[in-house]
């Protein structure tokens, strides 16, 4: 894709936010080539994600799935509340429909295998900038709304638990103890383990391996964290 800008969609400004500081400062440099994109900041928490959408409010939110704090589809479901003019665009290793389906269901407007060229990014940008949706080309369509269709039914975590429990949740889950998690979330840590007994009562799993087993289950965590 050459530096000429596209129609319709000069200078949208995006958020970047990736775990990854060299995968944050590829795309940085890829997306610089482009004049009809601007990054106006960049991040790898989950969090800290929230904080500069607010402060930036960008057009495009580009993010991962796997982030620290809370994680990406989290992310997604709280920004496309807030802020519904925002274009949300996953770009992850994971490509499972029960990712991809999570994504969509969480108000994404499209998802980007990261093993995908640079063309892609560049026509899946144009795409959300635009307000049409984006599924990456590796990825099966068909598939993807097969799964969101038939889904195995259970509990939705995004239906019994609070914000700030699903948030306690992926931190428990991501190893770390009522101390660490409340210095994160700038709580005591008597509130940190109210909340992890009230989603413990709420799930029904009283242990932290069953937490963590639950939490990659329903997407929360990857396998690979």
């Amino acid at each position: 894709m050459s530096g000429k800008s596209m129609q319709g969609i000069k200078n949208k400004r995006i958020l970047l936010v990736d775990d990854h500081a060299l995968m944050r400062a590829g795309i940085r440099a890829l997306l610089d080539d482009l004049n009809d994109f601007e990054i106006v900041g960049e991040c790898g928490d989950g969090l800290e994600a929230l904080e500069l959408v607010h402060t930036t409010l960008p057009d495009v939110l580009l993010l991962d799935i796997s982030l620290p704090g809370i994680n990406g589809l989290e992310v997604v479901q709280q920004v496309s509340q807030a802020y519904p003019d925002i274009r949300l665009l996953i770009l992850s290793m994971h490509s499972g429909p029960e990712y991809v389906a999570r994504a969509l269901g969480s108000g994404a407007s499209g998802y980007l295998l990261k093993d995908s060229a640079f063309d892609e990014l560049a026509a899946a940008l144009q795409a959300v900038c635009c307000g049409r949706d984006y599924l990456c080309s590796a990825i099966n369509a068909e598939k993807i709304q097969y799964f969101i269709q038939h889904a195995q039914d259970g509990v939705s975590v995004q239906e019994i638990l609070t914000p700030r429990q699903r948030q306690i949740l992926q931190q428990i889950a991501e190893g770390l103890g009522p101390r660490d998690i409340a210095s994160n979330l700038n709580v005591s840590v008597k509130t940190v383990e109210a909340h992890r007994a009230q989603l413990m009562d709420r799930l029904g799993i009283y242990h932290v391996p069953g937490l963590v087993r639950f939490a990659m289950r329903v997407g929360i965590i990857s396998a690979e964290m």
